[in-house]
């Protein structure tokens, strides 16, 4: 049985939803000067070293280890950078990424028994109605600069990879019970690295594959964000929700992710919102707010 939220649960995961809100800014300054492999290569090879040297390996069996790492890495972030490289911008791929919400949500289901509260329900009949905006918005073509199709469509496999890794995390709680989030989230960031290699070796362009040693030191920081703070930290903090809680509770909160990189896209790179972004951004957060407000409602019970 799932316990209330607490403050330092909600703390956490308001935490999570500014880091990865701007997330997706530093990926598209890192891909400035990184291919999408080699971005996945340098990603975890900050958020594996050095911790990975001192921090102990939690006590779950390597395929599940190894399981999170190949989803959460390879899937979710290598199939996102390429999405972003091909035609996906900042803010409608902090948008895009939320449908992960609905993919938690009927795996959790199908594969992990739970169950979808009613505020839940209703919760995510208003992200529907926001993510509707948005696709509307993008449908009419005022979205349209700066976006593919093959980038919208890898953008919704990458929220699948997440919604995957999601379920891997809380399942590794049912079967080992208890283990070191932190440490986890550290063991598997060493599995997306030897993938990225093989797969920039194969797919990267001879002229490209040296070209990150020229990066500038800003992308460089980007990258030790994207490693440090995007995956080390908020991840953990993430996992350890997943933990406590069920998945179908936590994914909502991803949903305050677009609030931040939209205004993030708009501030920092100068990315225009639209009447249809404003409508789908505030269907968002009506649908955090009645999650939010129903964990408050039902821990005060």
């Amino acid at each position: 049985m799932s316990v209330p939220f607490s403050g330092r649960d909600l703390f956490a995961a308001l935490s999570v939803v500014v880091i990865w809100g701007l997330n997706f800014v530093a990926m598209k300054w890192a891909l400035a000067d990184f291919t999408p492999f080699q971005l996945g290569v340098w990603r975890y090879v900050f958020a594996a070293l050095p911790l990975v040297l001192i921090v102990r390996r939690p006590d779950v069996p390597w395929r599940w280890i190894v399981a999170y790492g190949l989803c959460q890495g390879v899937g979710q972030f290598g199939v996102l950078f390429i999405a972003l490289q091909v035609g996906m911008t900042a803010a409608l791929a902090s948008v895009l990424m939320q449908t992960q919400v609905f993919f938690t949500a009927l795996l959790g289901v199908v594969l992990l028994g739970e169950q979808l509260s009613r505020p839940l329900k209703w919760g995510l009949v208003w992200a529907a109605i926001g993510l509707g905006c948005f696709a509307m918005n993008y449908l009419g073509g005022a979205a349209a600069a700066g976006t593919t199709l093959l980038g919208f469509v890898l953008n919704l496999v990458s929220a699948a990879m997440w919604a995957s890794s999601n379920i891997v995390a809380r399942r590794t709680q049912q079967v080992a019970g208890s283990y070191d989030a932190l440490g986890f989230v550290v063991w598997s960031a060493v599995v997306p690295i030897v993938p990225f290699v093989l797969l920039s070796l194969a797919f990267d362009a001879p002229a490209l594959r040296w070209q990150w040693i020229d990066a500038p030191l800003s992308s460089w920081l980007a990258v030790a964000y994207l490693g440090w703070c995007a995956t080390i930290m908020a991840y953990a903090l993430w996992t350890g929700l997943l933990k406590r809680h069920p998945a179908s509770r936590v994914a909502p909160f991803s949903l305050g992710v677009p609030v931040i990189g939209l205004a993030a896209g708009m501030g920092l790179l100068g990315e225009q919102v639209s009447p249809w972004q404003w409508a789908g951004g505030a269907c968002i957060v009506m649908a955090l707010l009645v999650v939010l407000v129903s964990a408050r409602w039902q821990a005060r019970r």
